[in-house]
C-alpha cells in the first residue's frame, strides 16, 4: 500500500496512482486528526472524496506516531497524552477517540488503537504493554459504530516469540475482519524480524487477511509472502525516490551517480513503467541534482510501479503454484548485478 499521510502520496496524483496500479493506500490518523481535521474531512465526504480517490483507504490508528513521540507523550490505560508536533497544542487519544476519528474519516480498513514498543524494549514492559494493547483493542472493537469499515487487531510482543504467541491468541480471541503484526521494521535484524514472521504465520487464521505493518525492502515483502502474509505498507519507495534511491529489477540505484551523467539508457530495461520508456538516466540525474520538481514525481512514479509490479509478479506466481521458483529467481537476478 503506498503511504499518503496526509491525504495525499508525496509527489503522486491520484492519476498517477491509478496508472501505476494502486489498489489500495493507506493514510494517516494521527496527521489527518491534527490538521485539516476529522470533522472537517467527514464534513467533505469523507477521504476518497476529500482526496479524489475511488479506491479502498486503509487507515491506521496513530498509535505508532504517538508512541514515537518520547517525551511529548505520557501513556496510560486510559490512553496518550501527547503534545502536537505541529503547533504543541495538547490531545489525549483513547481507543474509542481513534476509532471515532477512522469512522469520520471514512477509510475501507480501520486499526485498533495499540501501543508500539522499541524493538529493545525489556520482556517485562513488552509483556504488560501487550495486555494493554489486548484491552484497547477490546475497547476498540466496543466502540465501532459503522458496519461498512473492516476493524483488524493489531499483534504486538516485540522480538519475544511466546509474547508474540500470547499477543496472537489474545487478539484472535476478541475476533477482528483481519490481523497485522505490529513493532516490525523499528530496528531489529533482518534475522529478528523473519523469526517473528515464522513464530507468528502458523497461528494466525487462515480465513482473514495477514498484515505486516511498516515494512517494505523488496526482499522483505518477497520474505514475507513466502511466509504466508498479505498486506504490507511502508514510506520506502516514496521516501527513497524523493531521496534519489531508485529501486530496479537488477538492485537499487543512487541517481546521484556521476556514473549516470551521460547514460542515455532507462532506468530499468525490463520495467514497462512510463518513466523508463520515456526518461533516460542521464535527465532523471539531471533534474534530481537541479532540484527539479519533476525529479520527485519521476522516481516517486518508478518506485511505487516497481513495488506494485512485484506484488502482482507474486500473486501471479502464487496462481500458477510456482512461488519457489520465483523467489529463487528474484534472489538470483539480484546477485547477478551491481547495485550503483
Amino acid at each position: 500500500m503506498p503511504v499518503g499521510t496526509n491525504a495525499t502520496v508525496k509527489a503522486m496524483t491520484p492519476e498517477d496512482l491509478l496508472a501505476v496500479n494502486a489498489q489500495i493506500i493507506l493514510s494517516n490518523t494521527y496527521h489527518l486528526y491534527l490538521r485539516p481535521g476529522h470533522r472537517l474531512v467527514e464534513k467533505m465526504g469523507g477521504l476518497h472524496k476529500f482526496m479524489n480517490w475511488n479506491r479502498p483507504v486503509l487507515t491506521d490508528s496513530g498509535g505508532f506516531q504517538v508512541f514515537s513521540l518520547g517525551e511529548l507523550r505520557k501513556i496510560s490505560e486510559y490512553g496518550v497524552k501527547f503534545q502536537s508536533h505541529i503547533d504543541g497544542s495538547r490531545h489525549f487519544l483513547t481507543p474509542e477517540l481513534s476509532i471515532q476519528i477512522q469512522e469520520a474519516l471514512g477509510a475501507d480498513i480501520i486499526m485498533c488503537f495499540d501501543e508500539c514498543p522499541s524493538s529493545k524494549a525489556n520482556y517485562s514492559y513488552v509483556s504488560s504493554s501487550l495486555a494493554m494493547t489486548a484491552r484497547w483493542a477490546k475497547r476498540c472493537k466496543e466502540a465501532r459504530r459503522r458496519e461498512d469499515q473492516q476493524l483488524f487487531g493489531i499483534i504486538q510482543g516485540g522480538m519475544y516469540h511466546d509474547l508474540r504467541a500470547r499477543s496472537l491468541e489474545d487478539i484472535c480471541s476478541i475476533g477482528f475482519d483481519g490481523y497485522a503484526l505490529g513493532g516490525l521494521s523499528v530496528g531489529e535484524t533482518k534475522e529478528e524480524m523473519y523469526g517473528v514472521m515464522d513464530v507468528c504465520a502458523p497461528m494466525m487464521p487462515n480465513d482473514a487477511p495477514r498484515y505486516i505493518m511498516g515494512i517494505g525492502a523488496p526482499e522483505d515483502l518477497v520474505e514475507a509472502v513466502w511466509r504466508g502474509y498479505d498486506m504490507f505498507d511502508c514510506v520506502m519507495p516514496t521516501r527513497n525516490a524523493r531521496n534519489g534511491m531508485l529501486f530496479t529489477s537488477q538492485g537499487r540505484i543512487n541517481i546521484k551517480s556521476k556514473a549516470f551523467e551521460e547514460d542515455d539508457g532507462p532506468l530499468d530495461p525490463e520495467c514497462g513503467c512510463h518513466v523508463c520508456q520515456n526518461y533516460s538516466r542521464a535527465y532523471l540525474r539531471h533534474i534530481y541534482r537541479a532540484g527539479e520538481i519533476l525529479a520527485s514525481n519521476l522516481n516517486t512514479y518508478h518506485n511505487l510501479y516497481y513495488y506494485l509490479d512485484l506484488m502482482h509478479q507474486m500473486r501471479n506466481a502464487i496462481r500458477n503454484n510456482n512461488f519457489d521458483g520465483f523467489r529463487r529467481d528474484f534472489y538470483l537476478k539480484l546477485q547477478c548485478n551491481s547495485i550503483i
